[in-house]
């Protein structure tokens, strides 16, 4: 009779716990629930990628320092700014402008 019970009880837990363990499969496997999932993954992927660039960048950084001490280039060099161009019009009185409506693109149809 023990025995009997023994293995009522038996499968019964067994059967709570496969319906449970089913039940659990069935809700991730939900259209709302594999969406979630997705997002998740792709947040990560973007936190990850992220700190990929922030790494690449700081080694590119530490490289570039390398090698200006390397080369003795500590200092970097004054970009000078936009040049002006006199307008032809008026050449005893010229009156600098910002740009020339002249283009030294030689590939413009207009």
């Amino acid at each position: 009779m023990f025995r009997r019970t023994f293995w009522f009880t038996a499968g019964a837990a067994a059967g709570v716990w496969a319906t449970t363990k089913v039940n659990r499969k069935l809700k991730q496997l939900t259209p709302e629930s594999l969406a979630a999932q997705a997002a998740n993954k792709a947040i990560e992927a973007g936190h990850r990628l992220k700190d990929f660039a922030l790494d690449v960048r700081d080694g590119m950084a530490q490289r570039e320092a390398e090698l200006d001490e390397a080369l003795g280039l500590g200092a970097r060099p004054e970009v000078p700014g936009p040049r002006r161009f006199a307008a032809i019009e008026n050449r005893n009185n010229p009156k600098y402008v910002e740009r020339s409506t002249y283009s030294y693109n030689r590939n413009e149809d207009h």
